[in-house]
């Protein structure tokens, strides 16, 4: 089941909103290349947080 911004996993209701959409993403393609859904967020979750330390948000100046 693909989720989006309103509809998404009860583990991801804590994040950060633009981590949590990272992760959704992730998630979704995971679940198009045929992983199961418990795999799915679990990776998504992970490589979500690691692409937030990795591109910080930056405010403009």
């Amino acid at each position: 089941m693909p989720w989006r911004k309103g509809d998404y996993p009860e583990s991801m209701k804590n994040m950060e909103e633009r981590v949590r959409m990272k992760a959704v993403d992730i998630a979704n393609a995971l679940l198009k290349e045929g992983y199961e859904e418990g795999q799915a967020i679990a990776i998504a979750t992970a490589q979500a947080k690691k692409w937030n330390q990795d591109h910080p948000e930056t405010s403009p100046t």
